[in-house]
This record gives structure tokens, sequence and C-alpha cells, in this order.
């Protein structure tokens, strides 16, 4: 009895010490590491030069019926703990439940930390952290959404790195698009583009008002979003930014679909062609190769859009998609990308005198060639238009590009002049991107609500993509490492090349017999005319026989055509049913082979001991 006691205070003893030793300890068997501190992290809690105090905020006694918040919120508390555990002693984690009419409370509002109401009782639910470092320096995230778990560990890794180092990187702005906050024709403050907030939040993010004549030296990036007729002080000051060691983003467009400039803001229905940007100058001086007058399309990347709201889809051949397949994987900007949005984007070279090196980040597949900007614009409303006379090329297009090497200046005449730079004092690095759609919101974020808040979510990497690119130029390269990890979504690459395969199948038999219902139905109409003055026609019993047989023609060839329609989606169907069976089935006879197998060993063993 006394060995049963002590086994049950040892077992309680080992049970209560593994829970305190092994709190928040997991092992990670997800295939890209989700659940694991990346290297960027890790090298970031290094580097921290002052104790930074991470306080998380969570009102835990609000969340008794919310399970799924609460599942969340662990993962949330373990990842800091893990933070603060392996920061070697420079983050400390403190866990506050601001309970109502408590000093927590009126901390967590003091902070400016959002409280969510839940349901009529008047309850507030606090979930935010608050980042302090002994420099009285803070940084906050208002509160933690569960939509964007993706980011959790960039968030905070962004938020532990700027404390815990030096002042914030310079970024000047230049921008023809209405990129920032901003009041709409109604009076309403509109937040501006998803990409705008998030360098404001991690980067000193200066917009330069008109076309400035010379560029700070304390500027780190220089930042150019579709530049437009841009005048020869305001290229000086960009030809000696770039020669005296600044880093240059540049995003031109041919064909700005964002660009509203303009449109008349009293006339609701007044429309404008979108503007080409270039910096035609500085790069036929350069040797960089850029035609604002030339789009890409791209048969295998075309993304499916809807022109008509009451149609069917279709692809774009200048709306693309981008694959890890289509991007560097050696460059830390576009390394570990998933997918990539850009939308009537243009393409990039390099002349054979160019002292530049140039490095594709993103790139068209082999099936693409160059359309004219005037007409990409005229098939707005009809996409398949584009495919008549399409021939694609060879190589593969150049979409986005790092350029590197010596350089000499774009305007010689003025060597020596005010301290005005003939060469670069070294190589130079640029990024150019051949599209300013890619940093829109409607191509890479969806908003939706989360308790009455607003929740943005990623459905591709183009925010990823203009960070890193800000990140590596700015010399930050640890935190492209935390944010280039996969998505814990991982796409249906499967499903989506076969429905391409079955629409390279089954288009060409669709438009045939398109073609010949809609030269029926010319036909059949010809012959049911009325005549001259209005009378129908006497219409004589062989042509009575004719109507009869192209009515019966025109039923069977859109029975035809509906089975094409319907064999599109065949194999997409026949997967899904496979999987479905394989759910249905797969699981429970596995268990029942198992049993199986346990009781034929028993009844071996059983068998051979009787022997």
């Amino acid at each position: 009895m006394l060995a049963l006691a002590l086994l049950a205070l040892a077992f309680v003893a080992l049970v209560s010490l593994s829970t305190l030793a092994l709190r928040g300890a997991r092992v990670d068997l997800t295939e890209q590491g989700l659940y694991t501190l990346s290297d960027g992290t890790l090298r970031i809690l290094e580097s921290v030069d002052e104790p930074v105090t991470l306080k998380l905020y969570y009102s835990e006694h609000a969340t008794g019926d919310l399970q799924q918040f609460r599942t969340y919120a662990t993962r949330v508390r373990e990842l800091l703990e893990e933070i603060a555990a392996r920061s070697g002693g420079q983050v400390t984690l403190e866990v506050i439940d601001p309970e109502p009419f408590s000093e927590a409370e009126d901390q967590a509002a003091a902070y400016g930390l959002q409280a969510i109401p839940l349901g009529e009782t008047g309850e507030k639910l606090y979930f935010g952290l608050v980042g302090s470092n002994s420099t009285d320096g803070e940084s906050l995230m208002p509160f933690i959404q569960p939509d964007k778990e993706a980011f959790l560990e960039y968030d905070v890794a962004k938020l532990v790195s700027s404390l815990g180092n030096a002042d914030r990187p310079v970024v000047a702005m230049i921008s023809g698009l209405p990129t920032g906050p901003r009041m709409d024709p109604s009076g309403r403050q509109e937040p501006g583009w998803v990409i705008d907030r998030q360098l404001r939040e991690l980067f000193e993010l200066r917009r330069l008002q008109g076309m400035p004549t010379e560029i700070a030296d304390d500027v780190d990036l220089l930042l150019l979003v579709h530049p437009k007729d841009v005048p020869e002080h305001t290229l000086v000051a960009i030809d000696q930014f770039v020669l005296r060691g600044g880093r240059l983003l540049a995003f031109l467009d041919p064909d700005a679909e964002a660009d509203q400039s303009a449109v008349n803001p009293l006339d609701p229905l007044s429309v404008a062609e979108p503007q080409a940007s270039h910096l035609g100058p500085l790069f036929q001086a350069w040797g960089i190769n850029f035609d604002p007058g030339r789009v890409v399309l791209d048969e295998r990347h075309a993304l499916q859009v809807q022109p008509d709201p009451n149609g069917p889809p279709v692809r774009h051949l200048a709306v693309l998609g981008l694959g890890q397949e289509a991007l560097n994987q050696d460059d830390v900007v576009s390394a570990e990308l998933q997918t990539l949005h850009f939308s009537t984007v243009g393409a990039l070279g390099v002349t054979r005198e160019s002292s530049l090196q140039m490095e594709a980040l993103a790139q068209s597949s082999r099936r693409a060639a160059l359309a004219d900007v005037v007409a990409v614009r005229d098939a707005v409303s009809d996409p398949d238009s584009l495919r008549d006379g399409f021939r694609p090329g060879a190589d593969p297009l150049v979409l986005a590009a790092r350029f590197t090497g010596e350089l000499k200046t774009a305007f010689p005449d003025r060597a020596g002049s005010d301290g005005h730079l003939a060469a670069s004092d070294g190589p130079v690095n640029m990024i150019v991107v051949a599209d300013t759609d890619v940093l829109t919101d409607r191509l890479w974020v969806q908003t939706s609500g989360f308790l009455g808040q607003p929740v943005y979510n990623a459905f591709a990497n183009n925010g990823d993509f203009v960070f890193n690119a800000v990140d590596n130029l700015v010399g930050n390269a640890d935190l492209i490492s935390v944010r280039t990890r996969a998505p814990s979504a991982r796409p249906f690459t499967r499903v989506e090349r076969i429905r391409r395969g079955a629409e390279e199948r089954y288009r060409a038999t669709e438009q045939r017999l398109q073609q010949q219902l809609d030269e029926l139905e010319q036909q059949l109409g010809a012959l049911q005319q009325p005549g001259a003055e209005g009378q129908a026609q006497a219409i004589s019993a062989e042509q009575q026989a004719q109507i009869l047989r192209f009515q019966e023609e025109r039923l069977r060839m859109r029975k035809e055509l509906r089975e094409v329609q319907h064999r599109l989606n065949a194999d997409i169907d026949a997967l899904g049913n496979r999987l479905k069976l394989i759910n249905i089935l797969g699981m429970p006879a596995l268990v029942v082979l198992v049993a199986l197998l346990v009781a034929w060993r028993r009844w071996s063993r059983r068998r051979a001991a009787e022997a």
C-alpha cells in the first residue's frame, strides 16, 4: 500500500516537473517547419543591443466560449516565450490579463490597444502586444489578428528589431500614384494601400513632394513609384544619388491601371487612359532597356478574370500569376516566394554596351510575347481577343531585375561642377520592377472583418516581394528570412495543372463549335428574316425543311458544346472523388488492417506457445 502511495506521489511530481520544464516545447513535424523559429529571427535576437520588454495583454477571462481563439492565443504565447528564451536575457515577456475596471485595463487602453466588444454583455477582448526598451522607445501590435498568423513571427521579429537596434532606415519616396492616406471625393479618409502602411511601420518613410532637385545624404533608399514626366533636375538628383552609393528601387509601368490622375473627381463617369512611366534618359545612359509602349503577354502564367459579371471567367494574357518556377530562388528578394501577381507588366533588359549586370528576379515563361499597350487597353472587355495573332517567342521576358556594376553619370556635361560625380564610387545596386499594379491591394490582398475590425488576408506574395526588396537594399536581410517562410496554406498545384491541361485540350474544340454555331445562327436568321416591306416571305417546303435541319443541328451543337464545357472540370471532379474515397474508406480500412495484423500476431504467438 505504501509502495502504491509513493508511486502515485512520484507520478504527480514527475508530471508537475515536466509541465514546468517542457512548457511551450513541441516537436515540429510540419514539412516546412512552420513552428520553428527561423534563422533570421535567431540572428535578430543575437543582435539586440539593449533590453526589450514585451507585454502581452490577453483577456483570457473573456474567451471562455471562443475555443478556437484560445488555441491561437496559446500559439502566440508559446512563440513569445520561445523568443524570450532564445534571446539570452535581452527579451523579457510579461503576460497580463486586463480584467474589467482594473489598472491593467487602463494601461492597455492608454497604450492604444484595440478593445473588441463581445456580444451584448459589453465585455471587451484585449489581445495586443506592447514592446518597450530602456530609452523609452515603444512599439505595439494593437490587436494580434488570427488571420495574420502566417505573419506572426515576422511581426514580432520586426517589433523586437526596431526596439533593440539603431534608428530605422530612411526610405524616400517619389510617387505618381496615391499610395498613402488620402481623402476621397466624398471627404472620407482612406488609409492607403496595405504595402504603404507596412512600409511606414518598418521604415522612416519620407514622401518627397513634387520633383526634388537633390536627395538628402541620410536617405538609405530611394523608392520611385510610377515616375511620370520627370524633369531633368530630378533625373540629375537620382543619377547622383545612385553614383554616391544610394540604393534605388523603381516601379515603372507601361500601363498603370491605378493611375487616375486625369480623372475628373466631380464627374463619377469620367475615365482616363492609364499613363506610362519611365526613366528614359537615365536608362538610355545606363544601358537598361525598357519600352513603355509594350506589355508582356504570357499564355502559361495567364490568370482568370471575369470582364462580364454574367459571363464565364477567361484567362487574360496580360494578367499574370507567377509561381516559384518563374522566380529567382538564388536571390534573397524572390527566394521562397510562392506566388507573384502582375498586371500589364513591361519587359526589362540590358544593352551590349551596358556596364551593368542584370539578374532576373521574376520572368515570364517561354510562351510569352510583347504586345502594343493600346491593343491591351482595347481588350479590357474582351481579353480573349489578345490571343488573335499571339506568337510566343523563344526566351522568357524579364519582369523584375536587380542591376549591379560600375556606372558613369548620365549627364557627363555636368561632371566637375558643384561636386557632380562622373562615375560611381563602387558597384551600384538597383532593383527595377516593370509594373506598378503589383503594389495595389487588388492583386495580392483581400480585406475581411474580424470582430468588427478589418483583417487583411494575403493570397499572393506581392507584399513580401516589395518588403524583401526594401529590406535587402537597406541592408536588413535577417527580416527577409523570417518573412519569406512558406505559408501554411498550400496551393492546389495539381488541380491547377489539371485545369490548364483541360483548357488546352478542349479550347480548340470549343472555339470551333462556337464558330460553327454562330455561322448556323446567321444562316437560320437569314432564312427567317422578313421581306423588304416588313412582311414575312413565303417559305417553301424545301426552306422549311432546311430551317428544321438547322434547328436540329443547332440543338446538337449546343449539346456538344455543353459536353465540352462539362469535360473541362471532369478531371478535377475525378480527383475530388478519389480523395473523398480515400478519406471515407482509407482510414477505416487501415484500422481494420492493423487490427487484423495484431490479431494474427497474437494468434501466431498463442499457437507457437501451445506447440
